[in-house]
């Protein structure tokens, strides 16, 4: 098959999204399908991969996120293209202006048509002083995602508040996780030494965009409280964002150490030892499977993948929705708690080992081909019926 993806985020950036669309991309291209990437010019362009070829169109700096991108509207592009180089499917990954014409230029021209809901852009509006215009970002993210013929989700809690929302064409594609690379084997003491901890020390991690939409104050209070059981106890944060500036400078005794990609993340994760996960906007967050893989307990609140994958009280805590109180509880409970925290950390290890990346890109690959050939035969019936 020749397979159309559409992305307005893609590594060498860092987030949840480039890095699925980019393990879909290369999953395809390695089970012998042509995958058509279409997605932002970058100043620093991921390398050449075997089985992608890359369009690259004009985009533009995404506010408050400077090592991010939008694509601009581009659909005269995308018709030419596509005319010369017609995909049997196309899988739009985000819903900015990029997106929005690649939608309609894919509806226009026939072509099966899937979209994929990631980012929880109507939660975001109140985090940064605009929450009035949260009905108007959900009305564009209804019509968006209604022109597809199907709309992946990762979860089925997500694919219920879809239709809730009046998209009624969800379709289940669950995430996977890299359990080879990210793994207990990995721990680093030297790392550890680094971050001037000793074997017996509780090592406190965060991985992921430093921004307000991660409920940045509920991650800090957690950890103070556990700093109240565990004087010694050391906070470090993975990555990068608008909010990293004011969050170091209030905070001058944590670590941060910037972003970390493929074995280095990989020692990251495995020289901590646990993961309380505070964000409430996450249609999934990969986060939280890397650090089970890597032996860490979660904290998380009842969303996305830690409804999924966390056993309260088993591999970590579940915590309900909103309850701040609950989860600072739970995380100074499991930081005050080696013996737990080691027994968690081998029940969130044994926990991730039958997620398979494959059989993700096996769904993901059976999904666009069902779609292809419906997309056919209704075609050929409306030809019929001329």
């Amino acid at each position: 098959m020749r397979i159309g993806i559409v992305s307005e985020t893609y590594p060498p950036e860092i987030n949840g999204v480039a890095l699925t669309v980019h393990s879909l991309a290369a999953g395809l291209a390695a089970r012998g399908h042509s995958v058509d990437l279409i997605r932002p010019r970058q100043q620093q362009p991921h390398p050449d991969e075997p089985g992608i070829d890359v369009l690259s169109v004009r985009g533009g700096a995404l506010p408050r996120y400077p090592g991010l991108r939008f694509g601009l509207p581009a659909a005269r592009t995308l018709r030419q293209h596509w005319t010369q180089q017609r995909p049997d499917a196309v899988y739009v990954a985000t819903e900015g202006p990029l997106g929005w014409s690649a939608m309609r230029t894919a509806k226009s021209m026939g072509i099966a048509l899937s979209s994929g809901f990631h980012t929880r852009f109507d939660s975001y509006a109140d985090h940064y002083g605009v929450g009035l215009l949260t009905p108007l970002v959900r009305s564009y993210l209804r019509r968006f995602h209604q022109r597809a013929a199907a709309t992946l989700v990762p979860t089925e809690a997500l694919a219920d508040e879809l239709h809730a929302m009046g998209v009624g064409n969800a379709r289940l594609l669950r995430r996977a996780v890299d359990t080879q690379l990210f793994h207990p084997r990995y721990r680093d003491e030297a790392l550890r030494t680094s971050w001037g901890v000793d074997a017996a020390t509780p090592v406190v991690l965060y991985v992921g965009r430093i921004a307000a939409e991660k409920n940045l104050t509920v991650a800090v209070q957690a950890f103070r409280a556990i700093q109240q059981r565990v004087p010694q106890a050391r906070y470090v944060w993975v990555g990068d964002g608008p909010e990293r500036a004011a969050l170091q400078a209030a905070n001058p005794d944590f670590v941060f150490a910037g972003v970390q990609r493929g074995d280095a993340l990989a020692r990251h994760y495995a020289s901590a030892d646990l993961f309380p996960f505070s964000s409430l906007s996450e249609t999934f967050g990969n986060v939280i499977l890397e650090a089970l893989a890597a032996g860490l307990p979660v904290v998380a609140f009842a969303e996305g993948a830690a409804r999924e994958h966390l056993i309260d009280g088993v591999n970590g805590y579940c915590i309900e929705s909103g309850n701040s109180a609950a989860f600072i509880e739970a995380a100074a409970n499991l930081g005050g708690n080696p013996a737990l925290i080691r027994h968690m950390g081998r029940a969130a290890h044994q926990g991730m080992a039958g997620l398979s990346p494959d059989a993700v890109i096996r769904d993901f690959e059976k999904l666009l081909r069902d779609l292809a050939e419906e997309n056919s035969d209704a075609s050929a019936a409306a030809v019929s019926h001329a």
